[in-house]
């Protein structure tokens, strides 16, 4: 093999991934499962089409013309003739000179098609950099007037799931299991450009490197520059050497199964610390993005890759063009079925990037005043539940007095009428149907009339992206108002990225997301997000893109760190909220409420109308001269006797400027005022301390209905001269403005002091203030608004939503999308506390003033379950060797994992549909929500959901306004005949029109309609979900 060959082939290895088998999470898991076959094919199949490629010049093949010339040589010489006299050697001559090196030939090709996809491809990630000429790239410009471009543009950011500052994972078995961190002590970054060109690594750190540290194992990391530029590999194998030492210590005796073997093909040694440790580098080493279109992007750059690389003009003549123009058609040839091959694997993974994700499970919290009571005596009897409360709410601290009972009277009471009576009194108990069956939880939100017009609020547990597409179909230019407060991607908040792309990385996770939620804002909404000066340039001008920079309304300065945050040269003490409206022309903002105390502040005169400020009539500031309004200028004659007040009438007042001449007539101004000083009365005109003539604030009409009011009055001044006023009436409207400034917004005292006394030790650093979310929101939606936040973090825009329809018993909604793992721990529990009282204090509440309120919460599956539950088909399909070519090239992900994408047998019994779902790196098989997920695909607003005689039944709305009914069964359960026998009991006929559309999943013998030319009014749920799943727009 040569030397140009093995380089290929090599390069190939990797780019296919092939090159990772100790990885078996992820694709890995699936490339390690291919491995043979698409090596087979590359080395087999694929690569010997270069000799084919060349089969024109077979005879012109210089090795075999030399050969042939070396044997008439020798034959010549064993006759005793003089070689160079024979005319076929001569012949032989003539043509060797003339002949082709297929062999250099072929390496050529083998070099170009290695050099080609080298430039492209990085750490699993195929980057878009399009060539214009050597060291310099191309962008895509289409005549903009200011291009934002950046080198991830065109690929979806799919990192958000990695969690690289604390990897967990639990060894052992469930009687004695051990949970083990990885845990990130300090991750730097390129602050000297002079080390960009250095990778970033991860290193077990010097001091300290392992610890315990309540019960539970740390092993500590540094992600830093290494300035000796060893590979990741390689401090894996001394941070394995550093600890083996470490960990066969007596007290860390507990963790000796981190040494079981956990052997691949390739490191029969593996232990089980061995694969995490590369499972955790691996991941957050490469493998950031997909690329949204791998196939079309790598044809164009080897279409100008053979243009300006192989077929060079200027070498090009009547002996080498035959040649040039076959080398170029190899390589075209061999690389457009690598690129096929690649673009295969990459659509496959875009396809489960994109794919709407499973709801995984779905629970509801309420507050007991919504709960019937004749659930009343299942609760008292769940344990779980009661422990709940004490731990959230502190029951135990409830005393009794003469009117309520104690809360012992539910931890350790044995008299349950006292108990019921107990929930009675204390309607804001929040219950959670996590710890209650399935039965419980159907029968109890069947008794919810309009379901999800009675819940308040929407927790998903998810990556925001594949949430924002779940939620699509539902919410479709539903929402009023988006409040996120995003990673600023500051060291306190980096996001895990590619060596040299942070920024990049950083626009194309928020590109993706607002464009998918953009189509979910309505028309008048407003877009809030919250950042720092970091990122704030960049997000300027991706909103710019996303919604025209004509929609742009503001960005608002907030002062929300007194002390200043720590930085190289100016200590930074404000982040920005940067405001867009989806539309300017209809967009809708609020104006804010003045507190009695700034009321007061502002307006401090008392009247028997109210309270009100004194504002001089004369204009000041911009456009104050009688010029810029001629009409503004005129003088108020004030009787100081009587106090009467007037005005020129209004044939005096139109002689004072003469419009067509353009000039103001001072001589009969003075002789006016001299007119009216004979009647006792003094002149007022609007003149600066220079002497300079302004004008009036307010025209001559309003004036004299001012007069007529009171609302304007006259003044004597402490130069003994008068000035004319305006009597303003308190108004407790006020427009926002671009700089906020107080106390409440102080992220430290009204954001991480004010969670510390929710949820004590809770591991968020820097929290907003709730008041800046409050505010953000007053000024973007109403009080029946939906407001959306798919970067929930600790649950502030929810805690906020909360407040303010507890202030104003408004109707808010709020949905809240979360992916980390505190959101059982953080944001949960906090909306969970803020519904049952408004002040808390070291973790337990200050009073118990709940509010009546329903919220639900669910998880969905992720994109790496996604790759999980994927497994090949077992039969292999015998294939005709011509077609082979084009199902490998084309089809073979598809085809081969189709089933385990989506399993139609399982939908039989959709109450027991599995997966494998990943809870803190574990694995387990669970069952998945596909009731819920449909509502979701369909767009569902659930009216009403209930279980009856092994049938669930869901009806509502969707954004057309149709009425919805669904049906689900078990199908090995529950026969055609019991679907029409318990349709026949409920009164529902598919023929009649109480339904638009009618879902049943498994074949039915409903009678159906057609409800148009393609659609039927009966539907089959698996055909339906099948398609909504997968169609899904890019963005």
């Amino acid at each position: 093999m040569s030397e140009k060959l093995n380089d290929l082939k090599k390069k190939l290895k990797e780019i296919f991934q092939l090159d990772q088998t100790d990885l078996d999470f992820g694709i890995y898991r699936i490339m390690n499962e291919k491995s043979s076959e698409i090596t087979d094919f590359l080395d087999n199949k694929l690569l010997p089409q270069v000799k084919e490629s060349f089969s024109d010049f077979a005879n012109e093949d210089k090795a075999s013309i030399q050969k042939e010339l070396n044997e008439a040589i020798e034959q010549a010489k064993s006759l005793g003739a003089n070689p160079d006299d024979l005319p076929k050697v001569k012949e032989l001559k003539a043509k060797l000179s003339s002949s082709v090196d297929l062999t250099a030939l072929e390496n050529e090709v083998y070099s170009h098609l290695t050099t080609f996809f080298s430039r492209y491809y990085e750490g699993g990630d195929f980057m878009s950099l399009r060539r214009y000429k050597k060291d310099v790239y191309a962008i895509p410009y289409e005549g903009e007037e200011v291009k934002l471009y950046w080198a991830n543009s065109d690929q979806y950011y799919i990192k958000t799931s990695e969690n690289f500052k604390d990897y967990t994972f639990t060894i052992g078995n469930d009687e004695n299991k051990q949970t083990v961190h990885f845990k990130l002590i300090d991750a730097e970054t390129e602050k000297d450009n002079n080390k960009a060109d250095k990778e970033r690594r991860f290193i077990l750190i010097d001091e300290n490197p392992i610890e315990i540290i309540d019960g539970e194992l740390y092993i500590k990391f540094q992600y830093t520059i290494d300035e000796n530029n060893k590979n990741q590999k390689s401090h894996n194998e001394e941070t394995i050497a550093k600890l083996l030492p470490e960990l066969s210590k007596s007290e860390y005796a507990d963790y000796i199964n981190l040494l079981d073997k956990k052997p691949t093909e390739k490191n029969k040694d593996r232990t089980l610390l061995e694969k995490h440790l590369t499972d955790y580098t691996a991941k957050n080493s490469f493998d950031y993005f997909i690329h949204k279109d791998l196939g079309g992007f790598l044809n164009r750059e080897l279409d100008f890759y053979i243009k300006n690389e192989v077929l060079n003009l200027d070498d090009l003549d009547e002996n080498n063009i035959k040649k040039s123009l076959n080398k170029a058609k190899a390589i075209k040839k061999i690389a457009q079925k690598i690129i096929t091959l690649l673009a295969q694997l990459e659509e496959f993974q875009k396809k489960l990037w994109l794919k709407k994700k499973m709801v995984v499970e779905t629970n509801y919290c309420l507050t007991l005043d919504k709960v019937d009571e004749r659930f009343y005596p299942e609760i008292i009897s769940n344990e779980a539940q009661i422990q709940e409360w004490e731990e959230l709410f502190k029951i135990s601290e409830i005393t009794a007095d003469l009117t309520k009972l104690g809360g012992d009277t539910l931890l350790n009471g044995t008299d349950n009428d006292k108990k019921i009576e107990f929930l009675k009194q204390n309607p804001y108990l929040v219950l959670d149907t996590k710890f209650f069956s399935q039965y419980f939880k159907y029968d109890l939100i069947s008794t919810i009339e309009n379901l999800d017009e009675q819940t308040n609020g929407l927790l998903i547990n998810a990556d925001n992206f594949h949430a924002l597409n779940l939620l699509q179909e539902k919410y479709k230019e539903q929402v009023k108002c988006i409040y996120i407060d995003p990673p600023y991607n500051t060291n306190a908040s980096k996001i895990a990225y590619k060596n040299g792309y942070e920024h990049s990385s950083w626009l194309s996770l928020m590109q993706d997301r607002i464009l998918t939620s953009k189509k979910m804002l309505n028309i008048k909404g407003i877009i809030n997000i919250a950042i720092d000066d970091y990122e704030q340039r960049r997000l300027n001008l991706l909103l710019d893109n996303i919604f025209d920079k004509n929609n742009h309304l503001s960005n608002i300065a907030i002062y929300t760190n007194p002390k200043g945050r720590d930085q190289e040269f100016i200590a930074q003490a404000h982040d920005y909220s940067i405001i867009y409206a989806k539309n300017k022309i209809y967009a809708e903002t609020y104006e804010f409420k003045l507190s009695q105390q700034e009321l007061e502040k502002k307006y401090s005169k008392n009247t028997e109308e109210g309270i009100c400020r004194e504002l001089p009539l004369k204009r000041t500031g911009s456009e104050k001269l009688r010029e810029n309004r001629p009409f503004m200028f005129f003088p108020f004659f004030y009787n100081e006797s009587t106090g009467d007040i007037r005005l020129p009438l209004q044939d005096e007042y139109k002689k004072i400027y003469n419009k067509q001449l353009g000039q103001f007539d001072d001589d009969y101004l003075n002789s006016l005022n001299n007119t009216y000083q004979e009647k006792g009365f003094k002149s007022i005109l609007p003149i600066d301390e220079k002497g300079n003539f302004l004008r009036w604030r307010w025209g001559y009409e309003s004036c004299l209905q001012g007069i007529n009011t009171g609302d304007i009055f006259v003044k004597k001044t402490n130069k003994n001269t008068y000035n004319v006023y305006q009597k303003d009436l308190a108004d407790d409207n006020v427009k926002p403005k671009s700089m906020w400034i107080g106390e409440q917004y102080d992220a430290s005292s009204k954001g991480t002091n004010l969670l510390e006394n929710i949820i004590p030790n809770n591991p968020f650093n820097y929290p907003k203030s709730l008041y800046t979310v409050k505010d953000s929101i007053i000024i973007a939606a109403n009080n029946h608004s939906i407001i959306l936040d798919y970067f929930a973090g600790s649950g502030t825009t929810g805690h906020a939503v909360i407040e303010l329809n507890r202030e104003d018993r408004g109707n808010r909604k709020y949905i809240l999308v979360e992916m980390g793992k505190y959101f059982n721990t953080v944001t949960k529990p906090r909306i969970q506390k803020v519904i049952y009282s408004k002040e808390w204090k070291d973790g337990k509440p200050v009073n118990r003033d709940g509010i009546s309120h329903i919220f639900k919460y669910m998880s969905l599956e992720s994109y790496e379950d996604a790759l999980n539950n994927l497994h090949k088909k077992g039969t292999q399909v015998a294939l005709d060797q011509n077609v082979e070519e084009q199902y490998k090239l084309s089809y073979m992900m598809d085809f081969e994992y189709s089933d385990s994408i989506f399993n139609l047998e399982m939908f039989k019994n959709p109450f027991a549909y599995k997966m494998n779902i990943t809870i803190g790196n574990e694995t387990k098989l669970v069952n998945v929500d596909l009731i819920e997920t449909f509502n979701y695909l369909i767009g569902l607003k659930v009216s009403s959901m209930y279980k009856k005689d092994g049938f669930i039944v869901i009806e509502g709305t969707n954004l057309k306004e149709e009425n919805i009914l669904v049906i689900w069964r078990n199908i090995e359960e529950k026969s055609n005949e019991d679907l029409d026998e318990f349709l026949k009991r409920r009164k529902i006929n598919p023929c009649d029109f109480e339904f638009n559309k009618i879902y049943v999943n498994g074949d039915n013998n409903l009678q159906n309609l057609k409800t148009d030319e393609e659609n039927f009014k009966v539907m089959l749920i698996e055909e339906e979900f099948k398609n909504r799943m997968f169609d899904v727009k890019e963005v």
